[in-house]
């Protein structure tokens, strides 16, 4: 593991790390399957699919449903979730005035489709502190526990795993960054990854300070 002076450049993931998300896709998600007949809580579904990739989790509850979730049902799924980003989407808490005080080069590495995330960052006011600096996994056709989109965005900052820290709040992205070779540390406001040994965690945004 890197120690803090060699850390060169900090890799955010988006949703639920620099942008308080999950909720709304969530949300979004279960009225959507309210439609088909399955009736699963926003809560329910941030607890088991946080960090997953949407083929993943569309395809899981297909199965265990006998239900069919098609293009059709994910374009409706995605204009909703695009509706209720641009009423109700804010940065988590503290992470404006924590980007302003670092000094190190900064990039955003999602799962997400870099389309997604721009609405999300320019919706909080954060798109500014990343500019083109915003990775997706769709470019490198390899999600989240894979280490791809981590490696592909130290490559594309022009740093050594060994130089990037990432932030994450899900255990699929933590994982990502181990295997990366990165330094990882878990975001978890809501302390709901307690049983976790051996990982850097951090409740509040700015506690990310020290880590740097």
């Amino acid at each position: 593991m890197a120690t803090i002076d060699m850390i060169k450049c900090i890799i955010f993931d988006c949703d639920g790390t620099l942008v308080d998300s999950e909720y709304l896709f969530n949300q979004a998600l279960s009225e959507k399957l309210s439609g088909k007949g399955v009736f699963l809580s926003a809560e329910k579904l941030v607890q088991r699919f946080r960090g997953v990739k949407l083929f993943t989790v569309l395809e899981q509850l297909e199965a265990e449903h006998l239900v069919s979730l098609d293009d059709t049902f994910i374009e409706d799924y995605r204009s909703l979730v695009g509706a209720l980003f641009s009423n109700e989407l804010l940065a988590c808490v503290g992470v404006v005035e924590t980007l302003a005080k670092i000094e190190l080069d900064m990039c955003v590495a999602s799962n997400g489709p870099v389309e997604k995330m721009q609405l999300a960052l320019s919706v909080t006011g954060l798109a500014d502190f990343f500019g083109d600096s915003v990775f997706s996994a769709y470019e490198v056709n390899a999600w989240k526990p894979d280490p791809k989109l981590f490696m592909h965005a130290a490559d594309q900052m022009g740093f050594s795993p060994a130089e990037c820290l990432v932030l994450e709040d899900s255990l699929v992205g933590i994982e990502a960054a181990n295997a990366a070779g990165m330094t990882a540390v878990l975001y978890d406001p809501a302390e709901v990854n307690t049983g976790v040994a051996g990982v850097r965690k951090i409740k509040h945004f700015s506690e990310l300070l020290t880590h740097l």
